[in-house]
């Protein structure tokens, strides 16, 4: 069983979600593939989909890997619910015309949250999910970030 550690110093984030590759085969196996080596992505909270650090993959760490494809809407939500860790793939020219594809780790922490975007509704997939018993100290440490602005977030795989 694989999860994933998700930490940021200054809101005291420290969380672990559980991978599903049983529900997301090919984004589970982007994301152990990315996540090799523990990974500081930037983060933001989100403008659009509300309740989210948006974690984009920054464009340096796509480059020339295998891992770096076209990924499907597996395990698919609109609506993603507290505790969801959501990849989201917009591919190249779809936003704005930019060249490069989009792959955004979406931490999402509470109710109300939507995948809908300057372009349009974009289905996302439920990849990992934050252990039950850390959804409250989750949510809080989301709120710290969406208050300080942006940050660097740290995920590391944890084998179990």
């Amino acid at each position: 069983m694989t999860s994933i550690r998700i930490t940021e110093p200054r809101s005291q984030l420290s969380v672990t979600a559980l991978l599903l590759p049983e529900k997301a085969p090919e984004n589970a196996a982007f994301l152990k593939a990315y996540l090799s080596a523990p990974r500081i992505v930037p983060g933001i909270h989100a403008m659009w989909t509300g309740p989210e650090i948006s974690c984009p993959v920054p464009a340096a760490d796509l480059e020339g890997q295998p891992y770096a494809r076209p990924l499907p809407a597996e395990n698919a939500t609109l609506t993603p619910q507290p505790g969801d860790i959501v990849l989201s793939y917009v591919p190249p020219r779809m936003w704005g015309g930019n060249p490069n594809a989009i792959f955004d780790i979406g931490l999402y922490y509470g109710q109300g949250a939507r995948l809908l975007f300057p372009i349009g509704w974009l289905a996302g997939s439920v990849v990992a999910q934050v252990l039950a018993d850390e959804r409250d100290r989750f949510a809080a440490a989301c709120g710290v970030i969406r208050r300080n602005g942006a940050c660097d977030v740290t995920f590391s795989l944890v084998e179990a």
